[in-house]
């Protein structure tokens, strides 16, 4: 493995780490991985296991949150040809939510204890781990922005392929490390959010993990607001400033550049069955 660069955790212990790019796969890995990840979510500013809406940055991602809820949905059906579904990382519930109310049967599964007694403040009884479902079969299975924070990475790709059904989709959303915002912000990027990330994809390493379990990406959507919102985050750790101008010109230029080179900020994956 070649070294890529040196980043630290901005957001909750301030501690250094590095990432190397695994050349076969076109991935970056987080080095060193913590043995114990919990403490590193242990934070009121871990937005997606809190619900938080205080700050001006909490509105506008809770704002473009509900939004995105919906644009995730119409993507699951476009392509699914069941209404079982799966929610892996299911933070807070709020996906199931939008989908139990169109009609989807749903389970989720979600590790982080403050985020699963949220979900069951909304009626949502979420399982801890996929072992839990190891004898069922799902039409649908969604990770949003998941399987960067997910260790024992190709147990875990072979555990899901498992639990799809013959014509089931998985949908998969990560951050791409080779978008504009990536490059521009380079140690300061916030989407390498070090360690809870310990994966940073592009997407022929999203095609070469999955290969080995026969399934194919069959389509690949943009998430357009996720080059503004990171770019929020990232002038934060870059200058300790909200830089609102500066954040909202990046994540134009990175959005306006990717509809050339296809490289957005993240991207949604859809992977079928090779037939």
């Amino acid at each position: 493995m070649k070294f890529y660069l040196k980043t630290k955790d901005y957001s909750v212990s301030q501690e250094t780490f590095e990432l190397f790019l695994d050349q076969e796969l076109d991935m970056l890995i987080t080095k060193p991985e913590p043995q114990v990840l919990d403490s590193y979510y242990d934070s009121e500013v871990y937005i997606s296991h809190t619900d938080a809406n205080v700050s001006l940055v909490d509105k506008i991602y809770q704002r473009v949150k509900k939004i995105n809820l919906k644009n995730k949905l119409k993507v699951v059906g476009n392509h699914a040809k069941g209404k079982r579904l799966l929610d892996v990382g299911a933070g807070t519930g709020d996906f199931l939510i939008v989908a139990k109310e169109k009609g989807w049967s749903v389970v989720g599964v979600e590790p982080n204890k403050k985020a699963r007694l949220k979900a069951s403040e909304k009626g949502l009884d979420l399982k801890i781990a996929l072992e839990d479902f190891s004898n069922e079969k799902f039409d649908v299975i969604t990770l949003w922005h998941v399987l960067e924070h997910v260790p024992n990475l190709t147990d875990q790709v072979t555990r899901l392929s498992k639990l799809l059904s013959e014509n089931g989709i998985l949908v998969i959303a990560v951050p791409n490390y080779k978008s504009f915002d990536a490059k521009y912000y380079k140690e300061h990027w916030a989407a390498f959010d070090v360690p809870r990330h310990l994966w940073h994809f592009s997407k022929l390493s999203i095609a070469k993990l999955f290969s080995k379990e026969d399934l194919k990406v069959s389509k690949i959507y943009p998430m357009i607001f996720d080059a503004f919102y990171v770019s929020l985050l990232s002038e934060q750790y870059k200058t300790g400033k909200q830089n609102f101008f500066s954040a909202f010109f990046v994540g134009l230029r990175s959005n306006m550049k990717a509809w050339r080179t296809k490289e957005y900020s993240s991207l949604i994956y859809v992977l079928k069955k090779a037939k």
